[in-house]
């Protein structure tokens, strides 16, 4: 019997154990919900059973063991809990088992079939232990005593232990009450809350096991989902590649950096989720997607003024990372990928894989880990040199890519010629024949074009190849503002 990759829902009917002589039962990839009936265990001549990638709960029945002809069981993508039923080593004739993707724990049984299974058939799952071959925890072994003192002393401190406790949530709660009352004293700021509990249950039902359908983009170090969490609050999930080292590095550089971090140009983490077969952060979901999708899709447009607010987020972000956290942080990989809009169009750096921390008194650190190509300073591509001037360099790339909606790497850019050298050229005196088309759109070029040239200048001095002689995000922050104030007041004037 297969009807597998259906649309069917409801549960499996006890029923299922009239079919004595059944040999073969495919349900998978259909919706069917429920547990799986005790009743199946009777099916003595079922060979080859698979329920993956349904929405089955609950445990998996000691009755199973019932099944004595039984060669192949896949129980996989699932929500089945508890733990693996030792009662399955008796299942003689079973060559192949596939736990995997569920919420089993508890440990792995060893005996009869067991023996010859592999880490493949029980990944991603909440807590199995077992042999070291299998890519899980070793069981704890618990005594099963406990002498006659120490349940004494148990039964003697625990009312102790219960009125210190009451005591120090009431001082927490106090003191916390006390810190939001106050405030905070800079608008870019934003207070940090109590972490959000996510299980891995949430992100499986939340993502629908991690469904192509909710897929946000693909990276070289994992992939990006979105997902609803049993709140209702929509959340972007970025999940690291386990399989690679460096993903699992920048998993960990990531939880470093951006952690500590709190400003409202900075995409938040909420959340995250670790365990041997996960790693993942759980992130604020960006409506707006990111910037590389505006300037390069024809559905969307970015006026003059948006271009402006959005350049003067980067940089408030950066700032912020160079100068307003204790210890200095170098993004790395400033570009228009990595900058999202949320639904009101503000602008958040995101993706600190690469980010570096720069110690006490350090202006210079090296590195063998490369940023993206046409986004990095020379010192940085010549010989692995990593300052805070290096992402004022990749800060100003972007800038004059803003302006332009020409990429680093366009094909116009060859050897001879790259978009700093384009960009050169033309500024001051023919800045309006680099300018994107549609910055000029139902705006007065007389408005514009000045505004753009001194804009361009500053990117260009960003660009320079003397990290010392670039200015700094405090700089640059202050002159993008000034700009982009004169450029609202001339608009807003010849408007009237």
């Amino acid at each position: 019997m297969d009807i597998s990759s259906n649309e069917l829902s409801g549960i499996i009917s006890p029923e299922v154990s009239n079919m004595r002589a059944i040999i073969l039962l495919n349900l998978s990839r259909n919706q069917i919900s429920g547990s799986i009936p005790t009743t199946m265990g009777s099916l003595q001549t079922l060979q080859n059973l698979s329920l993956a990638h349904n929405n089955l709960q609950g445990p998996i029945p000691e009755s199973l063991s019932g099944m004595i002809s039984i060669e192949s069981m896949d129980l996989s993508h699932n929500y089945l809990s508890g733990v693996i039923p030792k009662s399955l080593e008796s299942l003689l004739h079973l060559k192949y088992i596939n736990l995997s993707y569920n919420l089993l724990h508890g440990e792995i049984p060893e005996g009869g079939p067991f023996q010859n299974f592999t880490a493949q058939s029980f990944m991603m799952n909440k807590d199995l232990c077992g042999k070291s071959q299998l890519q899980v925890q070793p069981c704890r072994k618990e005594r099963n005593y406990m002498t006659k003192k120490v349940k004494l002393l148990i039964k003697c401190s625990l009312p102790i232990v219960v009125v210190i406790l009451v005591v120090s949530c009431i001082v927490f709660l106090r003191r916390k009450s006390d810190v939001y009352a106050s405030g905070s004293t800079n608008n870019d700021l934003i207070n940090v809350g109590i972490p959000i509990r996510i299980s891995y249950y949430d992100l499986l039902h939340g993502t629908n096991r991690f469904d192509e359908s909710n897929l946000l983009g693909v990276g070289y170090y994992g992939s990006v989902y979105k997902a609803t969490l049993p709140n209702g609050k929509v959340v972007a999930v970025k999940v690291f590649r386990s399989n690679l080292d460096e993903a699992l590095r920048s998993f960990d550089i990531e939880c470093t950096v951006v952690c500590n971090l709190r400003h409202r140009n900075l995409v938040k983490v909420i959340s995250s989720c670790s365990n041997d077969h996960l790693k993942c952060l759980i992130m604020e979901f960006m409506s707006n997607g990111s910037l590389d999708k505006w300037l390069y899709s024809h559905d969307n447009y970015l006026d003059i003024l948006q271009r402006l607010s959005i350049m003067i987020d980067v940089a408030a972000a950066l700032e912020y990372l160079h100068h307003g956290s204790s210890t200095p942080v170098v993004h790395c990989d400033v570009k228009p990928s990595n900058v999202l809009l949320d639904e009101n169009m503000v602008a958040h750096l995101t993706d600190f894989g690469i980010a570096k921390l720069m110690g006490e008194e350090e202006l210079e650190i090296y590195t063998k880990t490369l940023a993206t190509i046409g986004y990095m300073a020379p010192e940085y591509g010549s010989k692995g040199a990593v300052s805070i001037k290096g992402d004022v360099y990749s800060y100003g790339v972007l800038l004059m890519e803003m302006l332009t909606s020409k990429k680093p790497t366009d094909d116009m850019f060859a050897e001879s010629l790259s978009l700093k050298d384009w960009v050169s050229t033309s500024t001051p005196h023919s800045v309006i024949n680099i300018l994107d088309p549609n910055l000029l759109h139902n705006q007065n070029i007389g408005d514009v074009v000045p505004h753009m040239s001194s804009i361009l200048e500053l990117a260009l001095n960003c660009c320079t190849n003397i990290p010392e002689a670039r200015p700094t995000m405090i700089d640059v922050v202050v002159s993008m503002k000034k700009s982009n104030f004169s450029l609202m007041q001339n608009i807003r004037g010849n408007s009237r």
